[in-house]
């Protein structure tokens, strides 16, 4: 039944990287084809149908490519480390290639790229300061995901100055927080306290016997006589 399983999720990734394949290929030649030879700002009709057409074929395209292609990189992540991981590496190649695919728009729409970029950096740089906590968790989620200092499952002990000596089982890695068991309930602590902590494994629990100790009696000198 296991193997079963695992031959049919190789299936079902085999084709999620078929169809982003295609889906990429179709993208990049509207890209191509839009750019060489369509203008928007021009006052051609032959140049603008196929400028708009190939922004059409361009966003259509794209947007799957980027959908399938996320999808194949959390399931394959999720098959080797763990489903949280996945879900993580799935929305960030998500952001990352929807951010491609929007300056591939504006290319093809003849859009100025250098207003553009300024007017990105200065929200950026406004965005960046605002949502600096909830970033910097983020950004420690990759780097866990990435370096794999522990996985779902692990048992753990974690030093940090905020969070003393912890003795930990990890339940989930999420995109800002690490759920973790512990003695008093589950807990979940942020990413970048994670990444800024020293992780590692506890000693093991040595458990007491039951049995009564041993006593050693030494013969008195009239026995041995």
């Amino acid at each position: 039944m296991t193997r079963e399983k695992t031959l049919k999720m190789t299936g079902a990734l085999k084709r999620e990287w078929i169809k982003a394949s295609i889906a990429g290929v179709i993208a990049l030649a509207a890209l191509v084809v839009g750019t060489a030879f369509g203008k928007i700002t021009q006052s051609s009709t032959h140049a603008k149908v196929i400028g708009w057409s190939a922004a059409f074929v361009l966003l259509i395209a794209g947007a799957s490519a980027v959908r399938f292609l996320a999808k194949g990189l959390g399931q394959q992540l999720a098959r080797r480390s763990n489903p949280g991981a996945g879900a993580t590496l799935r929305l960030v190649a998500t952001a990352v290639g929807y951010l491609v695919l929007l300056f591939a728009m504006f290319a093809v729409l003849g859009v100025s790229l250098q207003h553009l970029l300024i007017g990105a950096g200065l929200a950026g740089v406004i965005l960046g300061i605002a949502a600096q906590q909830s970033l910097s968790n983020i950004f420690a989620a990759i780097v866990l995901l990435f370096t794999r200092p522990f996985v779902v499952g692990d048992h753990i002990r974690v030093r940090s100055g905020v969070l003393g000596v912890l003795d930990c089982e990890v339940l989930g890695i999420g995109l800002t927080y690490v759920t973790v068991q512990t003695d008093d309930g589950v807990l979940k602590i942020p990413n970048s306290a994670m990444l800024a902590s020293g992780i590692g494994q506890p000693r093991p629990r040595t458990i007491p016997s039951n049995d009564p100790p041993i006593e050693v009696t030494r013969p008195t000198n009239a026995e041995t006589n």
